[in-house]
């Protein structure tokens, strides 16, 4: 090891020297003039800072490259896009924007307008270095392909390219990731740790998730490439990313099936085209293994950062380019491959297999290259087809809603939760949805709609995002053979925003009359300055959607006024609306008192009425239910709460699920600990905390964690048997447990709990969902459930489904309809092993509670109507749990008849995977 290290050092040295040797003053610098390496080194990874570093060298010496900055990252790091093109396109790059945008939104133009434009104009070609900070080679990859386009105009295909693209190439997409990846490979390199995993997230909360969130831009990431988006209308969307299967070395579309039916056949033609010329080009330059994405990788999730731009008519794509670890090279024999794939044989879309040896860090950029030259080459050949062919589609689409349902979404401002209405249209109208508002009340299809109703239009250019978002999804049943299991979804197969975030939506089935036409006007605002978003100093900032006040009509969007009606003492405010937590919370941190209105069971099976939080003693009361948007009213609660001390389990092997349940109780103003390992294991957690809550992890993550030998010492292992007599101890004398969904099984085993998961242990053939949003009938007379409907809509995935056993005392909260399929959206296998069964109940342990939680109330961040179930959660600690009142005939668990399980294992329902893009 300290061979290597000192070779690193002295390779290092000679390059250096070297290129300051070679380096004429005025000559457009190499990579390796600042890197001190060249790009693709063995045991090198450039940090975002360096990277940028040569950018801006780039920018100083030739006038065929422009950066500029576009934002800030999540941890405050200035975030840059390279502009790349010709001297004349780019001094003119005002105009060519211009046209971009005007063909993107074709209303007004005519064919031959638009045919002249496309003829003027030049393809904009956003390619990326990746979000995925682990898949290391797509941020050093933008390094080369930025010096080898302003290098290489004596090749005619680069020329071609530098005349006919503008290029809008991003270093790097998460910039943060860049920098955490490479500095702490660079800490490892040399040790027996050099390939070890992360301890963290590549992203403040989400990491792999950040590529998840292309719809709902919860994240600052998202937000900036969303805004870039939109201000240059690019014709092509390339995201690089590293995760070919095994040993292909670079996985390219056409995609598998299913594709979302909501994008222009011409979006699709366009990818299938592109990635077969990618092939090509690889097969010219003899990069063997390029296989296309006919199994695996579907386009069935619009929430992917690439595929949400398909539904604005942008061909928007990703590849999976091999990787072995970081910058360190790995070396492959045949008898590494899996058995079917050792004889080599050539097939269709893997015409010339891969054969072995070694792969590098710079084999994987050299194959980033190729790709991302092919594409700029197709755009450069297909030009004006790219330009007409936006303009095109925008005009299809426009058509097809003007002829045809639906002609328009209908959003009332009278909501359970107003604010969670604000909150989807203000992401809708940030992804460039038109959205008008009534100017008076208008009637259609027999409804009267009162004035400061919201309307989506659907004649509109990019309808279909809309449309895919708000429409049921019913993923098709595709069988891996006739009989055989259901082909499992790439991601989640179903996200209906409307169901998910709780807003009441009326469909247009008909034109819309100008009783409501001459009604509407559009929405419009002043922004704030973009500039000035970085991470949001305080959840209470901004209440209606963090970071959207930079958009002007996302600004515009506000709920009906806060008001506060009846009379009493106290403010009270219903959990049916989330921003009551944040009053809550604001409440607690300028020392007013909260306390808690019970509500009341029902009688023979049906759900109760709900609790409710009352305020006393906070000064700017009235200010703060303006502020939020509160429906308020006056009167008084019993029984008094104190803030939970809260500590949220965050595991050294780091959990995306842990990380939006961090996002969502910062958004909403809890205070809280993150408890590592250590923390469990010190013991005395009764005095320390009331509320524990453990996030969607996995039983095995949680006991073992990293393996022995794996990672740097202080990141191995679990909480293991210790941490669970801890756990078990902190209840047993009066704490709460909550868990989310898988980390229920967790509590069930290691606790001992009297609660069996009823769908463990079966087959795929006889039980199946991923990620789909179900009803469950709730009791929101229990104070964890308060303010849900009776019948909610919720999202699962990988979710257990309890069942009681002998010894059990506590109480179910949430439970599954004894007939029927509880679907609403997305994909269920086997509805009759639900039936009747629970997915939330309380378990009494000693003097404490356990809070089992079979679904995922904060799923990266978009259930919003479920968001009320993990705050009352997290604020369930003594005081609340012993106001809640008995209601032992809400659920009664159904016969059962031996089906020959022993009960053991996980869920046997397939959620969305962790591996992979």
């Amino acid at each position: 090891m300290t061979a290597r290290t000192t070779l690193i050092a002295l390779l290092a040295l000679g390059v250096g020297a070297a290129e300051a040797e070679a380096q004429a003053p005025g000559a457009i610098p190499t990579p390796e003039s600042v890197l001190g390496h060249a790009v693709g080194a063995d045991f090198r990874l450039a940090t975002y800072e360096t990277s940028i570093e040569y950018f801006q060298a780039l920018d100083a010496a030739t006038d065929r490259l422009e950066l500029r900055e576009v934002g800030r990252s999540s941890f405050g790091r200035p975030v840059y896009l390279a502009l790349i093109s010709s001297a004349d396109n780019l001094a003119n790059l005002d105009r060519h924007r211009e046209i971009a945008r005007r063909l993107a939104h074709p209303r007004g133009l005519t064919d031959e307008e638009a045919r002249q434009l496309a003829a003027e104009g030049r393809a904009l070609v956003w390619i990326d270095g990746g979000l995925h900070a682990s898949e290391v080679a797509h941020a050093q990859h933008t390094i080369q392909l930025a010096y080898d386009l302003v290098t290489g105009d004596a090749d005619p295909e680069i020329a071609a390219i530098l005349e006919n693209v503008i290029l809008l190439l991003w270093p790097s997409i998460n910039p943060d990731g860049q920098t955490l990846i490479a500095d702490w490979y660079d800490s490892n390199v040399g040790t027996p740790y050099e390939v070890a995993p992360a301890p963290f997230l590549y992203q403040k909360y989400i990491g792999h998730d950040n590529n998840r969130d292309g719809y709902m831009i919860n994240q600052i990431e998202s937000r900036y490439t969303t805004r870039v988006a939109r201000e240059w209308e690019p014709h092509i969307l390339y995201n690089h990313h590293q995760s070919s299967p095994f040993p292909t070395r670079i996985w390219i579309p056409p995609f598998a099936e299913p594709i979302s039916p909501h994008v222009h056949p011409l979006m699709w033609r366009m990818v299938n085209l592109i990635g077969m010329a990618m092939s090509q080009a690889l097969e010219e330059r003899g990069q063997r293994g390029a296989t296309h994405m006919g199994t695996g990788f579907d386009n069935w999730y619009p929430g992917f950062m690439d595929h949400a731009h398909n539904f604005h008519n942008v061909v928007s794509f990703l590849t999976e380019t091999a990787l072995y670890r970081y910058a360190t090279p790995g070396f492959y024999t045949i008898g590494d491959f899996p058995p079917s794939d050792r004889d080599l044989r050539p097939e269709s879309l893997y015409s010339s297999p891969w054969e072995g040896g070694w792969w590098r860090l710079r084999d994987a950029v050299d194959y980033m290259l190729t790709a991302s030259i092919s594409v700029l080459d197709v755009a450069a050949k297909y030009r004006t087809d790219l330009l007409y062919n936006r303009y095109q589609a925008g005009r299809d689409i426009i058509a097809q809603y003007e002829e045809g349902p639906p002609y328009a979404y209908f959003v009332p401002q009278d909501q359970r939760d107003p604010v969670a209405a604000v909150e989807l249209l203000r992401r809708l109208a940030f992804n460039g949805i038109e959205i008008d508002r009534l100017a008076r009340a208008a009637s259609h299809e027999g409804l009267d709609h009162p004035a400061g109703t919201w309307v989506i239009r659907m004649d509109q250019e990019f309808a279909n995002f809309v449309r895919q978002l708000f429409v049921l999804q019913d993923y098709p049943d595709l069988r891996e053979y006739p009989e055989g299991p259901p082909d499992q979804p790439y991601d989640v197969s179903g996200w209906t925003l409307p169901l998910q975030m709780g807003v009441r939506v009326i469909e247009a089935t008909s034109p819309l009359g100008s009783d409501v036409r001459d009604a509407l006007e559009p929405l419009s605002g002043e922004a704030l300055a973009w500039d000035a978003e970085v991470e949001d100093a305080s959840p209470f900032d901004s209440p209606f959607g963090v970071g959207f006040d930079s958009h002007p009509v996302a600004a515009a969007i506000v709920p009906p006024p806060g008001r506060v009606t009846g009379g009493g003492s106290e403010l009270v405010v219903d959990p049916a609306q989330n921003n009551a937590f944040k009053a809550v919370n604001r409440a607690w941190a300028e020392g007013a008192r909260v306390s808690w209105a019970p509500g009341a069971p029902g009688a023979d099976g049906e759900s109760g009425t709900g609790g409710r939080y009352a305020i006393s003693g906070l000064s700017g009361e009235a200010q703060l239910v303006r502020d939020l948007g509160l429906q308020a009213t006056r009167g008084s609660g019993n029984v008094n709460l104190r803030a939970p001390r809260i500590g949220l389990y965050r595991p050294w092997n780091a959990s995306m699920d842990e990380g939006w349940t961090r996002w969502a109780l910062e958004r909403y103003g809890f205070r809280f600990a993150s408890l590592r390992n250590a923390d469990v294991l010190a013991g005395d957690l009764a005095d320390r905390y009331d509320v524990i809550l453990f996030a969607d992890i996995s039983r095995g993550q949680i006991l073992n964690g990293f393996a022995k030998g794996s990672v740097p010492p202080r990141y191995e292992g679990g909480l293991g048997p210790e941490g669970v007599r801890r756990l078990d101890a902190f209840v047993r004398a009066g704490g709460t447990l909550v868990t989310l969904n898988r980390s229920s099984l967790f509590a069930i085993e290691e606790l001992h709990l009297p609660v069996r998961n009823v769908v463990a242990g079966l087959s795929r053939g006889d039980y199946f969902q991923s990620g789909s949003i179900v009803e469950m009938i709730v009791d929101p007379s229990h104070p964890v459930m308060a303010g849900m409907p009776e019948r909610a809509a919720v999202v699962v995935g990988q979710s257990p489904v309890f069942t009681t056993e002998e010894g059990f005392e506590g109480r179910v909260m949430a439970k599954y309809a004894e007939e029927g399929s509880p679907l609403l959206s997305g994909y269920l296998l086997g509805a009759e092993h639900l039936a009747g069964y629970a997915a939330a109940v309380e378990v009494a342990h000693g003097e404490g509670r356990v809070v089992l939680l079979g679904m995922r109330p904060q799923w990266r961040g978009q259930p919003f109507g479920n968001f009320r179930i993990l705050f009352n959660a997290a604020l369930y600690g003594r005081e609340l749990a012993a106001a809640a009142p008995e209601s032992p005939e809400f659920w009664t668990a159904p016969d059962e008849e031996d089906d020959g399980s022993d009960g053991s294992g996980g869920s046997g329902g397939s959620g969305p995977r962790g591996d992979g893009s």
